[in-house]
């Protein structure tokens, strides 16, 4: 009980600093913008919402300005989908949809780097 009250202060500590701290979005013309928006349309963000991980992640996400749909896997079909499709229960976790397969993705790093070497195709 102890833990999880901890777990969930030192979240909002996080998520409050990340709210303080955010980066600027990139101002793109408008066309550079809606290919950009393109490039990201099949993924999607497994993610929980306190995670410093996921915080990390989501920090890249604004900063590319784009949208991205996020899954909270705390709701259990997004948990569940998660595990039976990505192999394991793990945030973050990006999907990536492109010609008819999926991909998972792990490690918050290695998203970041998939995105911005996506968008700067």
């Amino acid at each position: 009980m102890l833990v999880k009250v901890i777990r969930k202060g030192l979240g909002m500590i996080v998520i409050f600093i990340s709210w303080l701290t955010n980066p600027k979005p990139i101002k793109r013309i408008e066309a550079r913008q809606v290919q950009a928006q393109a490039k990201v349309k099949g993924l999607a963000l497994y993610q929980l919402w306190a995670c410093p991980f996921c915080v990390k992640v989501r920090r890249a996400i604004h900063r590319l300005n784009v949208d991205i749909e996020m899954r909270d896997i705390n709701a259990a079909n997004y948990r569940q989908e998660l595990k039976s499709q990505g192999g394991r229960v793990m945030a973050p976790c990006l999907r990536i949809e492109e010609n008819g397969k999926v991909k998972w993705l792990y490690e918050s790093s290695d998203i970041i780097r998939y995105l911005d070497d996506l968008i700067e195709q």
